[in-house]
């Protein structure tokens, strides 16, 4: 039965939600691993003397499945050393299948709403050394069309901590040179604005020039004069491209490693807190609508810290 009210739920999924294949194929894996815990292999006997946990299950009846059956799941998916974001997201599926049952009437509550969600582990952001930073930036060779583009990239990614999604999306008209200041629009289309230094200026007027000879790339058709960020085709860039262009001068730069263009965010924010800027303005500036988003910077700070102590304490 199980695997009838799955297959139903499926269908829901793909003929009445209209999710993505992708989405859909994350549903059907992480359900069928619930009940293919729930039902044991027909092979699957236990050997003379010893029992098997998985010899011993049968396939309950849908009713009977309640949160103590999710928590084991979850449990066993644990100790198989299953990340949390992966555990999480299968109880997310399984809330949303129940949900379906409740729906339809097969079920009269949903017992995966009464498994409190594992939390997710905080990883510190990874950022660059001021030093490593200011190579990184400097890696493009500046006497090329697309190396004075790649400079003027990466150096208003660190100057102003703006999002890659942010960056592809600023047009000729969001910088304003005479105050260096760039306007930008975050998540929910909510506007900041960002100051940026002359080193960012500098770069961003050498590369003015090439953006005239990448526009005149584009076919009449798709010329369009507002992205501030051309590709050699004329268009606007892609936060996909942005990525590869990161990767490509992580190669090209010696002793910089596992870094994104995330990493230059991350950079800027625990450049400026270790500078004592206020996390206020910080949060002002990265465009989080939560301090609490922002306070991850005071962790990467307080190991520093607590790194130069070490180091320079008599009795550290």
């Amino acid at each position: 039965m199980l695997n009838q009210f799955l297959t139903q739920f499926l269908d829901h999924l793909r003929y009445e939600r209209n999710v993505s294949t992708h989405t859909l194929r994350n549903y059907e894996s992480d359900l069928r691993q619930f009940v293919d815990y729930l039902t044991p292999p027909e092979t699957a006997r236990p050997a003379a003397g010893h029992s098997s946990a998985a010899a011993k299950r049968k396939e309950p009846a849908i009713e009977q499945i309640d949160h103590l059956t999710i928590r084991e799941w979850l449990s066993s998916l644990h100790s198989d050393h299953k990340k949390k974001t992966s555990i999480a997201r299968k109880l997310a599926a399984l809330r949303t299948f129940f949900q379906f049952l409740v729906r339809e009437g097969v079920v009269e509550q949903n017992p995966a709403k009464l498994v409190a969600t594992p939390r997710k582990e905080k990883k510190l952001p990874v950022h660059l050394s001021i030093e490593d930073a200011v190579r990184f930036i400097e890696t493009p060779d500046s006497e090329t069309d697309l190396g004075k583009r790649d400079r003027a990239i990466l150096e208003l990614l660190y100057a102003t901590g703006v999002r890659v999604s942010e960056l592809v999306q600023l047009n000729l008209r969001d910088i304003n040179f005479k105050s260096k200041l760039l306007r930008v629009f975050g998540k929910r289309r909510k506007e900041r604005i960002v100051p940026f230094g002359d080193p960012a200026a500098k770069a961003l007027k050498d590369y003015l020039d090439v953006r005239e000879r990448f526009l005149m790339n584009a076919p009449a058709t798709k010329r369009d004069a507002q992205p501030l960020i051309l590709n050699y085709q004329g268009t606007r860039m892609t936060t996909r491209s942005v990525g590869r262009l990161v990767e490509k001068y992580i190669r090209l730069c010696a002793g910089i490693h596992d870094i994104s263009p995330h990493a230059l965010r991350h950079s800027f924010a625990t450049h400026l807190l270790d500078g004592g800027a206020d996390l206020r303005d910080i949060q002002e500036l990265l465009g989080h609508a939560r301090l609490s988003t922002t306070q991850i910077y005071t962790h990467v700070s307080m190991e520093k810290l607590i790194e130069v102590y070490d180091k320079a304490h008599p009795k550290a």
